[in-house]
């Protein structure tokens, strides 16, 4: 009895703070994403005031606050928009991985900790958090913007990698054979096929038998297949945000638009909650030393980042703002990059702390990143456009003073000669 008392107390105590600090994030009027991953730092090891009597709940909330995630997302596209856009965008998972894997990869072959560690670095800077995108495009209200479905093609296309990356990870973390590991990798990629095919074949099928008019009725199917179909692909080594994510493309129409309106309250709790669960895991005290090599790595793969976004959205034919909106957007890391790192702790466990700051740095500036990259862009392509034009205009007027002087050179020589030829023209008549 105690424990409960003591859980249910810890609970409403995050709850309430939760609620202050959203409500004084949105007076500010940013994300209150940093503020969330702020209180679970200070409730967490460490921290100011440590929480244990509700761990368990929390961490069973933030999975769930992921799959809610996911679900919404994508209740807001169909099946055949999201094979369209994974047939379009392939060349962009491509860039994506290249430009962002490769930063994490060098670093720790430069740190001497190895492949296998690089191999999961590289997975950890290469993987934006879907949960934290997918919060911020809510809060900024981005989801009906041409550039969305350029952002979301890229996590798809990266949640879609992991079932490929996690299973080939896990072997060389094992040392498992290869025969081995390529058993784990086709049950991976079948499921994530079966799930798709069953979207796309059978989605309106699907979408009839939830369908209902009692929306409590409702909500306990949508939740439930949700779970049940998340909980199956993560027992079949495949991520359980995908196994959510296609629950929410199978079901179109009208019981789309009541499950997003139903099961939006439910998101925005459990998001949070995963949030504080992010930071109550983060030890305060082991970011100091590995802070300096986490914030270069963090730089650059902002701008990689900002690179692949900017490159997918111009492929696609969005205008400049989108293109900037579009790698703004893909800017923060979560929670792949923290699963990764923890498989990877066994076999390099320095590659923990430096993987929990690069994360902890990105989550934190991914959300502003969002907000301010177009704008800030915008303002440095007019001052340099303003520079250019004020230094062609300079260049004219010199170019003009130059002329007049040329000009007025040429009179003036033109005078002396017309002067010269009256004085020899007196000096004849003198001389008559």
């Amino acid at each position: 009895m105690h424990d409960t008392t003591a859980m249910l107390i810890e609970l409403g105590a995050i709850i309430l703070v939760l609620g202050l600090l959203g409500r004084l994030a949105g007076r500010v009027g940013f994300s209150p994403i940093p503020l969330y991953l702020l209180a679970g730092l200070a409730f967490g090891q460490g921290g100011i005031l440590p929480l244990s009597a509700s761990e368990e709940f929390v961490a069973t909330g933030a999975e769930i606050g992921v799959i809610l995630l996911l679900l919404l997302l994508g209740l807001e596209y169909s099946a055949s928009e999201l094979v369209t856009n994974l047939k379009t965008q392939y060349p962009s998972g491509a860039v994506d991985f290249l430009l962002n894997a490769a930063p994490g990869a060098a670093t720790a072959l430069l740190l001497g900790w190895g492949p296998v560690a690089a191999v999961a670095l590289a997975g950890v800077t290469w993987i934006s958090s879907s949960g934290v995108i997918a919060k911020v495009l809510g809060d900024l209200r981005r989801l009906g913007n041409r550039e969305t479905p350029v952002v979301l093609g890229i996590l798809v296309l990266e949640d879609l990698a992991m079932a490929v990356y996690l299973p080939i990870l896990t072997a060389l973390l094992a040392g498992v054979s290869l025969a081995g590991g390529t058993v784990t990798l086709l049950i991976s990629l079948g499921t994530v096929g079966g799930v798709l095919y069953v979207a796309l074949r059978h989605g309106r099928l699907i979408s009839r038998a939830v369908s209902s008019d009692n929306a409590e009725m409702l909500l306990l199917v949508v939740l439930g297949l949700t779970l049940l179909v998340a909980g199956i692909a993560q027992h079949l080594q495949v991520s359980a945000a995908v196994g959510a994510f296609l629950v929410g493309i199978a079901l179109s129409g009208e019981v789309a638009e009541g499950a997003s309106s139903l099961l939006t309250p439910l998101r925005d709790l459990f998001a949070a909650v995963f949030f504080v669960f992010f930071g109550l895991h983060t030890d305060p005290a082991a970011i100091p030393p590995v802070l300096l090599p986490a914030l270069a790595l963090a730089s650059v793969t902002t701008l990689t980042k900002i690179a692949t976004g900017y490159w997918a959205a111009r492929r696609a034919g969005i205008s400049v703002k989108g293109r900037w909106r579009a790698g703004g957007t893909l800017v923060a890391r979560g929670e792949f990059s923290i699963v990764i790192a923890g498989l990877a702790v066994g076999v390099e466990p320095r590659i923990g702390p430096l993987a929990t700051a690069y994360v902890l740095i990105l989550v934190v500036v991914g959300p502003p990143a969002a907000r301010w990259t177009e704008p800030a862009a915008r303002r440095l392509t007019t001052r340099g456009a303003t520079r250019a034009a004020a230094g062609a205009a300079a260049g004219r007027a010199t170019g003009t003073a130059g002329a007049t002087a040329d000009t007025a050179g040429t009179t003036t020589t033109g005078g002396t000669g017309a002067t010269g030829a009256t004085d020899t023209t007196g000096a004849v008549h003198a001389g008559h």
